[in-house]
């Protein structure tokens, strides 16, 4: 009996000792890999809402649409996408140009085909925040969804109807998960596109300039010609009757002459202007040759100047001004000769140089959703 005890704890034993070196002779099993993360996510992550710079005391809650992170990478990579365009060759970007503060350096756009308008992209910065809702030119968008969703449709500019921009996009795979991030869910249709985009532009603000750090209480901000400029903008040039608030735009419809030029005698007079302006949305005689108020933040960056980029430079902008304009039969009440000298021209044209900004700053994502 004793060696039969033995005998089954030898064996007792040597299974042990099987099963271990079977266990130790078995391969080791590898963790499943984790997911790539596309090339485009990694060089366009989310990132917090920016803080409004100094001298924009905006609240990204007080917006009519939602703006999250999430949000506003989708519209990053729509804004610089040309396959919104008909031939992939146009974005958002390619009119409203980083380097030019979200304007362009030319006096008219150019879209599809080469084709040309007949007005310079304005500047978007602080672009979300404006006096009263209204975009382009001519007002004729009431919200900057509506405002992104413009150029889509226009043979000049991407030449696409919303119907073929919701199915180029849906048609790329990639774009699906963040639509979902920032939607709730996968759907994509030209109302989110153009949501997103705004959410990207509500993130273009411009501010902490030396004007901005001169109000706050920084005396040295400013070098002794630019404060006297910036006592000329708010005195004796009236610039502020127009170019008010913290975007230095009043947001309304004016009439400067500017693309006026007087017609044949006995000739309707509005066939002196090119451009109708906002009266081609409200068919208002008083809307006739009139343009909104453009910001003045970085306007130095984007020459030539005015609806049309007819004034090339800075200094020619203050002597237009200081004429009074050109006459026309619609001319705005508020343009009158101002009188300046040559000194306080340059006074006026050092000051606007010191609205450059930060808090815009961006540059094309290097790839996009697949």
């Amino acid at each position: 009996m004793d060696s039969l005890r033995v005998t089954a704890r030898r064996l007792g034993l040597a299974a042990l000792l099987l099963l271990a070196a079977c266990r130790a002779a078995a391969p080791v099993a590898e963790p499943a890999p984790a997911a790539a993360v596309p090339l485009w996510e990694i060089e366009n992550p989310v990132r917090p809402l920016p803080v409004p710079p100094l001298g924009v005391p905006v609240e990204f809650s007080e917006l009519p649409f939602k703006v999250t992170p999430e949000k506003v990478r989708l519209g990053r990579w729509l804004f610089f996408d040309t396959r919104l365009s008909a031939d992939g060759t146009v974005s958002c970007a390619s009119c409203h140009r980083p380097e030019n503060a979200f304007s362009e350096p030319t006096p008219v756009s150019t879209g599809v085909g080469g084709r040309t308008g007949r007005r310079k992209a304005m500047p978007i910065l602080n672009v979300a925040f404006p006096i009263t809702p209204s975009y382009f030119w001519d007002g004729r968008a009431g919200s900057l969804q509506e405002q992104a969703k413009g150029p889509m449709a226009s043979r000049v500019e991407m030449d696409m109807s919303h119907e073929r921009v919701t199915a180029a996009i849906s048609r790329i795979p990639g774009y699906r998960r963040y639509f979902r991030e920032a939607f709730g869910d996968d759907p994509v249709d030209v109302e989110r596109i153009a949501e997103a985009i705004a959410a990207y532009e509500s993130t273009l603000l411009s501010g902490n300039s030396a004007y901005d750090r001169y109000e706050a209480g920084d005396d040295g901000a400013l070098d002794e010609r630019q404060r006297q400029g910036r006592d000329l903008f708010f005195g004796k040039a009236r610039c502020n009757a127009c170019h008010l608030g913290y975007n230095l735009s009043d947001s309304r419809f004016h009439n400067l002459g500017v693309g006026y030029r007087p017609p044949a005698p006995g000739s309707d007079p509005r066939a002196g202007f090119r451009d109708l302006g906002r009266y081609e949305v409200t068919r208002r005689e008083e809307d006739t040759g009139a343009f909104k108020t453009p910001t003045l933040r970085d306007c130095r960056k984007h020459p030539p100047f005015m609806h049309d980029g007819s004034i090339a430079t800075l200094r020619e902008v203050v002597l237009h001004y200081d004429r009074g304009g050109t006459p026309n039969p619609w001319l705005g009440e508020e343009m009158k000769p101002l009188h300046l000298s040559a000194r306080e021209a340059d006074a006026l044209v050092a000051f606007l140089e010191a609205l450059d900004g930060q808090g815009y700053q961006d540059a094309p994502p290097g790839s996009f959703p697949r």
